[in-house]
């Protein structure tokens, strides 16, 4: 009986023994970090072995607020595990730095160990590396980048980027010790002036509740780069334009040399004035020098006014022309009307017509037409036409021969018994004559009358 009791006292301090929690656990991730402000948890990834027999396994810990997974995790007796353990932070937490914990695995028995683990507390800006590549002024596209330190996964960031040639937000995650890239295009306006060198890159990272400003640098490399254009426009009034712009980001010197002829240069005007005036021979030879600074343009305007030499020129040809055209008129009809008061009331007009011979001229015969609406008085003033054709208002005189310097005046009245309002024209007057054998024919001038109250005679 004796040995039966010992049996069972043996027994009972042996199973506790026996069954006791026996795990062995590997750390597969390291360097967690814990980031201040947030209430995202740290994931530590535990790679656990069963050494004992089929468990179920719940975690706890005094150093954070919570911890996951919740509830138990069934393991097999010899089966191995990768659990990720996500410790929650303590709103009162405030130290910075690796600091050292324990975390609590029980098993369904009650028996339970404990496994140190370790995180970096740090603040959200230390989590992060910012900066850009180098580009130049003919560059289209910039990259940016944000860089994760840490072992933290970050989950729905935003990042403000501001410097002086251009501003981007984008939100994203950003995993464990990854980069993320951007490729942001560039507007030249926005740089166009600005000096080769460093700028400031900043950036404002926002993490659920938390924010923080971090800055980086910009290179942005030396290059020369200054266009010319030049635009031609105009003829009387000639214009050229000549535009150089500095596209580049450093200060460049600008000569422009401008080749003018010894006549032209008398008519030409410029803007500015140019630097340097040498003449050689019959040119001369203008000079614009000047620094031009980064996204500064230099305008020059070089305008030659041809309308004044160009205006003498036509207004001798003009004289030319009339003078031959005058010398070679031998025969001269001008037309003239007036008003006249007819005892009956009607409206009646005078028509005179004088006919001036510059040369020798034969065979003259003098046509003038009726306008309509007019009646031909019988009475004629100076010489009688030869013909009267009623039926086509045809009036003609003929003349056998005319010396030179010889003057024929003819004239006649029309008149009508309705009266005219506005302006009255009449037609032309045509001769034709001969001279030396040749058969030639001349027109008068345009008559008009304006019918007022006091009647007024207009000639063109």
């Amino acid at each position: 009986m004796r040995k039966i009791f010992l049996l069972l006292v043996v027994a009972l301090l042996i199973f506790p023994l026996i069954s006791a929690l026996n795990l062995k656990i590997e750390q597969v991730s390291s360097d967690e970090a814990m980031i201040f402000g947030l209430e995202s948890p740290v994931i530590f990834h535990l790679k656990i072995t069963n050494l004992g027999s089929t468990d179920d396994l719940m975690f706890y810990t005094f150093f954070g607020a919570d911890i996951y997974p919740k509830g138990t995790i069934p393991i097999g007796a010899g089966e191995t595990k990768e659990v990720e353990v996500g410790v929650y932070p303590r709103p009162d937490f405030n130290q910075i730095g690796r600091i050292k914990f324990d975390i609590f695995i029980k098993g369904g028995d009650g028996s339970e160990m404990t496994y140190p683990l370790m995180v970096n507390a740090i603040k959200l800006g230390e989590a992060f590396e910012i900066g850009a590549e180098e580009f130049k002024p003919d560059s289209n596209t910039i990259s940016v980048y944000v860089d994760n330190n840490v072992n933290f996964n970050f989950k729905q960031i935003t990042a403000k980027f501001k410097s002086p040639f251009f501003n981007l937000e984008k939100t994203f995650d950003l995993p464990s010790y990854q980069k993320q890239s951007f490729e942001i295009n560039l507007n030249k306006e926005d740089f166009r002036e600005l000096m080769a060198g460093y700028y400031t890159l900043k950036v404002e990272i926002s993490a659920e509740e938390e924010k923080t400003d971090l800055e980086g640098v910009i290179k942005f490399s030396e290059k020369d780069i200054v266009t010319t254009s030049q635009d031609e426009y105009g003829f009387v009034i000639h214009t050229k334009k000549i535009t150089k712009s500095n596209e580049g980001n450093v200060i460049s010197e600008s000569s422009t040399i401008l080749k003018k002829n010894i006549v032209s240069r008398l008519f030409t005007t410029f803007s500015p004035e140019p630097s340097i005036v040498e003449r050689k021979g019959l040119s001369v030879y203008y000079t614009w020098e000047k620094e031009i600074k980064p996204g500064e343009r230099l305008e020059i305007v070089v305008r030659t006014n041809w309308l004044l030499p160009l205006l003498a020129i036509l207004l001798i040809v003009a004289i030319v022309i009339l003078a031959r055209q005058f010398s070679r008129t031998n025969l001269v009809l001008k037309k003239r009307v007036s008003f006249v008061r007819a005892k009956g009331g009607e409206f009646a007009l005078k028509v005179s017509i004088m006919v001036g011979a510059r040369k020798f001229v034969e065979r003259v015969s003098v046509i003038d037409r009726l306008p309509p609406l007019v009646k031909l008085h019988e009475r004629f003033g100076g010489e009688t036409p030869r013909k009267v054709d009623e039926i086509n208002r045809r009036v003609e005189w003929h003349f056998d021969k005319l010396e030179a310097g010889e003057t024929r005046v003819i004239s006649y009245i029309i008149y009508s018994r309705v009266g005219v309002v506005g302006k009255f024209a009449l037609p032309t007057t045509t001769a034709l004559y001969e001279r030396e054998g040749e058969i030639h024919e001349v027109e008068s001038n345009r008559a008009y009358f304006i019918a007022e109250q006091s009647g007024k005679q207009v000639e063109d």
